[in-house]
């Protein structure tokens, strides 16, 4: 760029102070000044969303460097490109006519570009007598050069958050983990304890985790987290667990550390019940599994379904969905019927459903219409055994309570 040189935009393209001033600030590149350029768009490309980029305008943006002959951006050199946007079209990959000036705009805007524009608008160079550029018209690229550090910096900042996301994200997987199978084995073994408030409370961090989480969200999750870990092991009195769960983690983060493996793409499996899914995320719903619930806590939820076990008690899965069976046919409810819950919820989930149907039988009048209207529901996502076993333990408490 000319020192001292500003140039307007052609046509209606309207100049702002803004516009001017990254202007100026070109015509003040230190003396030997250089970059790679390839290593500028890779930074630019890492600080996209800082940058407010969008993949197409870095596609736009690959192609202009294209026309540029040498990989060095230099403070003495002509920062200037003119490929029509046929061509540039071609070289970003087929992109549309009006993709393309809309992306070459977003460029302008976000001060990687400036437009220096020919009287007519056009593109093109003007050479002297011994064949070198005199004047270029088309996209001056020297802002890359002038904000090469600053690039750097942005895009250095948001690899560091990114790792930061990662680490928070698996603390709260491997916390999470530790909340749900303590809660579990205590279930299953009949340990002392208010078990059914602190999976509700579980379960309620859970559906507190947003869809798509920030860094802020993550934190904030799993601070409470692990309060509720710690409480869970104070109900089970284990003094000694959380110490070594501590030294676990900080293992496992070692480990991370030290490994080569992809990002975890989700935060843990999980059911619609603990994401708490909606009608509107019926393919999400689709493409992950109703969760089986502990063993022990559906039994106490719904002791009637023990009488139809070996030997009138319930000891595994495998028992419990045998009962099912049993209990299906006594119900009334069709093969049909209940082979299209298992395909819905699962096998294991079905005979919870059809457990929990026998522990209200004297409220359900067609239990073989109230489960096809719940497997419908688990199809669309709308339906949860959670709120469904928690109602039933709380009912079974003020019965106790009542009988006691």
């Amino acid at each position: 760029m000319e020192d001292g040189q500003v140039s307007t935009p052609f046509g209606r393209r309207p100049v702002t102070l803004a516009l001017v001033k990254r202007q100026i600030a070109t015509t003040k590149i230190k003396q030997g000044k250089t970059a790679d350029k390839w290593k500028v768009f890779r930074d630019a490309s890492e600080a996209r969303e800082t940058l407010g980029l969008q993949d197409r305008s870095l596609a736009v943006l690959d192609a202009l460097l294209s026309f540029y002959p040498e990989n060095e951006l230099r403070q003495d050199a002509q920062l200037v490109v003119f490929p029509s946007n046929i061509q540039l079209s071609i070289r970003a990959h087929g992109i549309a006519g009006a993709t393309l000036r809309r992306h070459l705009a977003l460029l302008v805007e976000t001060g990687l570009i400036i437009r220096k524009d020919s009287a007519n608008g056009k593109r093109y160079a003007r050479k002297d007598e011994d064949g070198s550029i005199e004047h270029a018209y088309g996209f001056d690229i020297s802002p890359l050069l002038t904000r090469s550090e600053e690039l750097a910096l942005l895009a250095q900042q948001v690899a560091a958050e990114r790792l930061a996301f990662r680490r928070e994200k698996e603390a709260l997987t491997i916390c999470r983990r530790d909340i749900r199978k303590l809660i579990t084995a205590a279930f299953d073994e009949g340990s002392p304890g208010d078990w059914v408030q602190m999976e509700e409370r579980y379960l309620d961090l859970v559906r507190r985790i947003p869809r798509n989480p920030t860094l802020h969200d993550l934190r904030n999750i799993a601070a409470e987290m692990s309060v509720l870990r710690q409480d869970v092991l104070k109900l089970l009195n284990f003094e000694d667990i959380s110490a070594n769960m501590s030294t676990n983690d900080a293992h496992n983060e070692r480990h991370i550390q030290n490994s080569n493996t992809k990002p975890l793409n989700e935060l843990e499996p999980s059911s619609e019940k603990e994401q708490g899914a909606k009608p509107s995320e019926k393919k999400r719903a689709e493409s992950v599994p109703i969760r089986a619930f502990p063993i022990g806590l559906v039994l106490r939820a719904c002791p009637e379904i023990s009488n139809y076990g070996p030997d009138g008690r319930i000891s595994n899965w495998r028992e419990l969905m045998t009962a099912a069976v049993v209990v299906r046919s006594m119900l009334g409810v069709s093969p049909s019927a209940y082979q299209e819950a298992c395909e819905a919820m699962g096998p294991e989930n079905a005979a919870v459903t059809i457990a929990s149907i026998l522990e209200r039988g004297g409220h359900i009048n067609s239990p073989g219409g109230y489960l096809r209207d719940l497997t419908n529901r688990a199809k669309r996502g709308e339906f949860s055994l959670g709120p469904v076993l928690m109602a039933l333990l709380r009912a079974a408490g003020h019965s106790e309570k009542a009988t006691g």
